[in-house]
């Protein structure tokens, strides 16, 4: 039985990513009532766009609002990761 060592599971370090965007966007968000520099950020992502087919409408879009512990949080997802894996 051997294991894969020096390779990563890649849907484990999206899903760490996807964890410290969130825990860090709501740390900056609840930090940033004190401290405002917190609160300061981005929004990225696509606007919403529908498309009316008359028997099916369909909406697409996604947009990422990221503060400043949401980088911190991406940034100990991938230091963590690489520590563990």
């Amino acid at each position: 039985m051997s294991k894969n060592y020096g390779k990563g599971n890649g849907w484990i370090l999206f899903l760490m990513i996807m964890s410290g965007i969130v825990i860090g966007g709501f740390l900056g968000e609840l930090l940033g009532q004190y401290v405002p520099i917190l609160k300061y950020g981005l929004d990225l992502g696509v606007s919403t766009h529908t498309w009316d087919l008359k028997i099916l409408q369909l909406t697409f879009g996604f947009m990422f609002d990221i503060n400043m512990f949401s980088v911190l949080g991406i940034l100990l997802a991938i230091f963590f990761y690489k520590r563990n894996w």
